[in-house]
């Protein structure tokens, strides 16, 4: 059977972050799997230089954590400048021991990371990559996705469910009459990435700083090694096209480096936005990624939130194509990804706005009324703010009917010490749904997997998961395939009570694979 006759499970437009996440995790679950991208190459322009703990985490589950670390360092500090110079925040991470099992927040050099997932999906057998081609058209029917793809001879692929993962301009989305909401940010921006020498390393500052100045504001971000990412907003008039050109660009960059301090490696203009698509799903089409979402550059949260949408919707996908979950409660559990993401993405990117309000004040005098108001909130003394408390947990769709602050959170990933000595949680567990149970409670019968801490096979070395429960008043969470809480059990007489609500929500046949 070639190519252009066979059914896929899932066909992916756009072999991004997003696109190739989500055809690593459908392919690890066994799922047949077509990818397409209109570049045969990783996109090689300055777009995403920072990463999070729970990107790790989908990564190691991808078995790619170890590949992508040499192309990783950890996030300095962000200090945030104000009118007048003086500083008025501070960005940080949590202290360690780290919740995810990895560092917190990260900086990392994108094409090499995409690379590495590229490499990872190639060798798995039941996924076919195809790139350098085009998808030109989308139709569907009440059995599936076909999709009209100009290669060296045109070809069509079918698949029972699809996935737009091809950017901001998405061809899918457009074709299938898919709008975006505006949600009012709308700015142009010169982004540069320098690969700085030893001269130029010691007139720049060692932590990453946010200029809020009135005049220009703009952002130096320390990336791994000697790169050093610039994100520089243009004034009213400036033609974003000629300040890109190498000229222009190292005279904006004047006031830290001259050319005898590093090579341009790449710069590209943007208009940065804050749009989200008002439906996520139309039938057996899903959009996932820049498709879907876009958002303000200022907490670096852009490729994280494509991720999370790749992790959110592969296991649904999965569990309804392998007849877990079936009939009404399988359109239920799709629809819930649309419903989580869309409103977790709006909060993100509203949190976001606010940090770019803060750094995008034009007016002098309310710049210098925001210092003020700023530094009197924190009485003068500026306090560290971890980046992680500003991401938010999910509020609605597949979780528990109950009212606790841990619920939709994500759940921590603790190191535990087993027979097979000391690993991190998911290598133990697996990453389909867990119940984890806080140290001395009895194991259920669940027909779920079971984490019991404090057992011979899950004695934790740090205490991350114990103070997890306690800081949360419970004993007992059923942990989703994307490590998120689909809810708690306060105690140990509410644990089965929990597991019932869990199997009656997803009217599941199986639901406990890894």
């Amino acid at each position: 059977m070639t190519m252009q006759q066979q059914v896929f499970d899932v066909a992916i437009v756009g072999c991004g972050p997003s696109g190739v996440v989500a055809a690593g995790l459908l392919g690890q679950a066994g799922l047949s799997v077509y990818v397409c991208d209109r570049l045969k190459e990783v996109y090689e322009i300055p777009r995403a230089i920072a990463l999070d703990h729970e990107i790790m985490r989908v990564f190691q589950q991808l078995g790619v954590a170890d590949a992508v670390a040499p192309f990783c360092e950890p996030f300095t500090p962000s200090e945030y400048f104000g009118v007048d110079g003086q500083l008025i925040r501070r960005m940080t991470m949590v202290a360690p021991p780290y919740p995810q099992g990895y560092t917190p927040s990260m900086v990392f050099t994108q094409p090499a990371v995409e690379k590495v997932l590229r490499e990872r999906v190639a060798q798995m057998p039941n996924v076919v990559m195809d790139l350098g081609v085009e998808m030109t058209a989308v139709s569907q029917d009440a059995e599936g996705v076909s999709l009209s793809i100009r290669a060296g001879e045109d070809k069509s692929v079918r698949a029972r469910y699809a996935i737009a993962c091809d950017g901001g301009s998405s061809t899918v989305r457009t074709r299938l009459d898919m709008p975006l909401e505006d949600l009012d940010f709308d700015e142009p921006w010169l982004v540069v990435d320098v690969l700085v020498n030893e001269r130029g390393l010691a007139k720049l500052p060692p932590v990453s700083v946010q200029y809020c100045e009135p005049e220009r504001p703009c952002t130096l971000v320390i990336g791994p090694k000697n790169h050093r990412r610039w994100e520089i907003s243009l004034k009213p008039g400036e033609d974003p096209r000629e300040v890109a050109t190498d000229d222009a660009t190292w005279r904006l960059l004047s006031r830290w480096l001259t050319p005898d301090d590093g090579q341009l490696w790449r710069q590209a203009s943007y208009r940065f936005h804050a749009l989200v698509a008002q439906d996520w799903r139309k039938g057996r089409v899903f959009l996932a990624g820049d498709a879907a979402h876009m958002q303000p550059p200022f907490l670096g949260q852009g490729m994280c939130q494509g991720i999370r949408d790749a992790a959110n919707l592969s296991w649904k996908l999965a569990a309804v194509l392998r007849g877990e979950v079936v009939g009404a409660s399988a359109e239920q559990l799709l629809d819930s990804y649309g419903i989580e993401r869309k409103a977790h993405v709006r909060e993100l990117t509203s949190r976001i706005k606010h940090v770019g309000a803060v750094i995008c004040e034009r007016d002098p005098a309310k710049a210098r009324e925001r210092d003020a108001s700023m530094l009197a909130q924190c009485h003068g003394v500026v306090k560290d703010t971890p980046r992680q408390d500003i991401l938010p947990r999910l509020e609605t769709g597949l979780l528990a009917p109950q009212d606790h602050a841990a619920r939709g959170s994500l759940f921590p990933q603790p190191w535990l010490l087993s027979a097979q000595g000391r690993q991190r949680m998911d290598a133990i567990a697996g990453n389909g749904w867990r119940l984890v149970l806080a140290p001395g409670q009895a194991v259920p019968a669940s027909g779920l997997r079971v984490v019991a801490l404090g057992t011979q096979d899950a004695l934790e070395t740090d205490g991350v998961a114990e103070s997890w429960f306690q800081r949360h008043q419970c004993v007992a969470a059923i942990v989703r395939p994307d490590n998120y809480v689909y809810g708690v059990a306060r105690a140990a007489d509410g644990v089965q009570s929990l597991v019932r609500e869990w199997m009656a929500e997803l009217g599941a046949v199986e639901v406990c694979a890894a």
